[in-house]
């Protein structure tokens, strides 16, 4: 069975990192465990992703309770074929844009008819999974990474070109400046099998937007936008 990231898991994971790296450890320590953050792997999460591109948090949550309502869906998750039922009239009106409308109905088609499934992506190997969820419009590598994370649970996915990430990595270091996505896979590489729950944990440093004690001296801040 492959592994997947649940609370002993994360747990494992952390204790792991820890050990492996020293800034790592004091992070954990000083901030324990992060959220395991799941969202079930579907249709509505990956539309959510879509919703999501490119403006505020408010601002998505406030197309897709609009959205929610249009479908009279509030308690329950968008389908694809539901999705399918709006016309682009509907959808402007709820907020979404031409393109975002776009990336939607063709992703909605391409689950209805099995162009792509997620079952089988859920048994893919990690880079075999991402390509085949970049075959969905709109969907690019950070978007299939981060679906991989918090949908299946991948412990050892690393989405190097995250801001948050970039963020969580300059703070936890020390860094003199924010790093590249090229640099941040080189920094992660002693992370592996681990990168995922790694991922997690900067996450949750820079939503804190704290680090240890023992590094703040010499390392730069960026605060949530």
């Amino acid at each position: 069975m492959r592994p997947v990231v649940c609370e002993d898991s994360l747990t494992e994971g952390c204790e792991a990192l820890a050990a492996a790296d020293p800034d790592l450890g004091r992070a954990y320590r000083a901030h324990g465990l992060p959220p395991l953050r799941y969202r079930p792997p579907t249709y509505d999460t990956l539309l959510r992703i879509i919703v999501a591109q490119q403006v505020s948090v408010a601002s998505a949550n406030a197309i897709w309770n609009r959205l929610q309502a249009r479908l009279d869906a509030v308690e329950t998750e968008v389908t694809p074929r539901a999705f399918l039922t709006l016309g682009e009239d509907d959808l402007r009106t709820v907020g979404f844009s031409r393109q975002k409308t776009a990336y939607g109905q063709a992703i909605a088609e391409d689950l209805v008819g099995k162009r792509v499934d997620l079952g089988a992506v859920e048994a893919m190997e990690d880079e075999t999974a991402i390509a085949e969820l970049v075959k969905l419009k709109g969907i690019g590598r950070w978007s299939a990474e981060c679906f991989l994370l918090f949908s299946y649970g991948r412990p050892d996915v690393w989405p190097a070109d995250d801001v948050g990430l970039m963020i969580g990595m300059e703070k936890i270091k020390g860094l003199r400046k924010r790093p590249d996505a090229k640099r941040m896979r080189k920094l992660a590489e002693a992370w592996r099998p681990w990168r995922g729950v790694a991922a997690r944990l900067l996450w949750h440093v820079r939503k804190l937007d704290v680090v240890p004690a023992d590094r703040k001296e010499g390392a730069a801040y960026a605060k949530e936008r």
